[in-house]
């Protein structure tokens, strides 16, 4: 039943962790009733977010990794978004968990995520912003202290990444693709810490469901990359947002019971 949780939760992660609708609080639904013991959802939680990550390296490779002039000055911009997340995550991560991990809150987040994300495409300014590499650092730290919105769960680091690169001037393009380029340093950054800061002993059946669960992540969301960046090129994030407007109403409806 483990083998089967593990494949079940790598594909919430890899389907939604790179699609502006919450992987955090997909995971916080789904652990209702798929779940490990505490201690152990957290390592394999990190271990999927990985798996994920991983399919980012794969298919933007010679755009991010840091071989090319272009591309160094593209992970200037990464650094500096990141600075605000890595402080508000080791001050109040903790905290934020224990406050804030609960299906209510998520619902919430959801429906307020999807408003913003109907009003950043109707109400955005016009897009100046193109090339990646033409970004101000004033930019790429301003979409990353809009990205720390995202330790709430259900608002999701995608989703926030992206409204506020649009509010910025980004195009769709742009701010989906500096979403999934910010994830790496910014999902890499908490992964280490949170390794760092709750080291578990794995039993030997552990390291299987670990395998499955970041094999499962990894293959469905390097799908979803590649499924999203085509979809995104001339399509609105509408969908997106009325899907998590419809579900954060259910889900408060079915705990409100």
């Amino acid at each position: 039943m483990e083998m089967i949780f593990a494949l079940i939760l790598g594909l919430v992660e890899g389907i939604t962790e790179f699609l502006p609708v919450s992987s955090t609080g997909h995971l916080i639904l789904f652990n209702e009733w798929f779940a490990f013991a505490p201690d152990f959802t957290k390592m394999f939680d990190i271990v999927i977010q990985l798996g994920a990550i991983l399919a980012v390296l794969v298919v933007f490779s010679k755009r991010i990794l840091p071989r090319t002039p272009s591309n160094k000055k593209l992970w200037k911009r990464f650094v500096v978004s990141v600075i605000p997340a890595l402080l508000i995550g080791a001050l109040f991560g903790s905290a934020i968990q224990k406050a804030l991990f609960n299906p209510t809150v998520v619902a919430v987040a959801l429906i307020i995520g999807g408003v913003l994300l109907l009003v950043a495409e109707h109400a955005r300014p016009k897009q100046t912003l193109t090339d990646l590499g033409q970004m101000s650092y004033g930019k790429a730290f301003a979409i990353g202290c809009i990205q720390c919105f995202a330790f709430i769960p259900g608002t999701s680091r995608s989703a926030a990444t992206i409204i506020g690169a649009m509010f910025l001037g980004a195009s769709r393009t742009a701010a989906t693709e500096y979403s999934f380029f910010l994830a790496v340093p910014t999902i890499a950054a908490a992964s280490v810490y949170s390794m760092l800061k709750n080291p578990i002993s794995l039993g030997g059946n552990d390291l299987m469901i670990l395998t499955i669960g970041f094999v499962t992540a990894f293959l469905s969301a390097l799908v979803i990359i590649r499924l999203f960046l085509q979809y995104i090129r001339n399509k609105t994030f509408a969908p997106f947002a009325y899907y998590r407007i419809v579900l954060g109403v259910i889900v408060l409806l079915f705990f409100a019971r």
